[in-house]
């Protein structure tokens, strides 16, 4: 079972990866975690992507497969993965098709979990995060215990910049630009399957659990 998860930022389909992973023992296979690994472990791809990354360039799409499909074809990729941040264009996911084609592999399902804009918005503006031992909360979904203060260490918390409503915004105009066009690529291959993920992060995990057992 090999699965994409996409949706706009702060729509929760990073915590729904993790749940995926969890229940049906499949690795979470997030890009950005594979390029850290690879750079660190000075691999001939890391290598590679880090010259692109030191002169502040975008790693071709190409590359970033390759680093991906030498992830994936690891042994605990065998029974399936779950992609978290990759594809992110329409470019990307054709060079990926391609790639898996190639193989005889394709993606089985490609989940979009959907949030409105107003809700991320909403739901981001009331992070806050714990810049001395790293703890996040949520005003509303969970806060801690004395207003402004860490639980885990008694430091302040503050609303990072990247949660901040304008700077949400802009990541929601790019990614209604640039991602968006994704779910109409999968749609046409007949994967795309969507939840509503303002529910309750129970209820969507439940509702992607009954696509997947289908």
């Amino acid at each position: 079972m090999k699965i994409i998860m996409l949706g706009a930022p702060g729509a929760g389909k990073g915590t729904q990866a993790k749940k995926i992973a969890e229940k049906y023992g499949l690795p979470h296979v997030s890009t950005g975690d594979i390029f850290r690994a690879n750079i660190k472990n000075g691999t001939p791809l890391g290598i590679e992507a880090k010259k692109y990354m030191d002169e502040g360039k975008l790693v071709p799409d190409e590359l970033t497969v390759k680093i991906l499909l030498d992830r994936v074809a690891q042994d605990d990729c065998k029974n399936g993965y779950i992609l978290d941040g990759f594809p992110r264009t329409i470019p990307q996911a054709e060079v990926l098709d391609k790639a898996l084609t190639e193989l005889n592999d394709k993606i089985d399902y490609a989940i979009d979990v959907e949030v409105p804009d107003e809700n991320i918005i909403n739901r981001m503006g009331g992070r806050r995060a714990c810049l001395a031992c790293g703890a996040t909360y949520h005003v509303v979904f969970n806060a801690p215990k004395k207003e402004g203060i860490c639980d885990a260490c008694g430091k302040e918390l503050v609303l990072r910049d990247d949660d901040a409503p304008e700077t949400v915004k802009k990541r929601l105009d790019v990614y209604h630009e640039q991602t968006q066009p994704l779910i109409d690529f999968y749609n046409k291959k007949g994967i795309l399957k969507e939840v509503d993920g303002t529910k309750e992060m129970n209820d969507v995990f439940n509702a992607i659990v009954s696509i997947l057992d289908k």
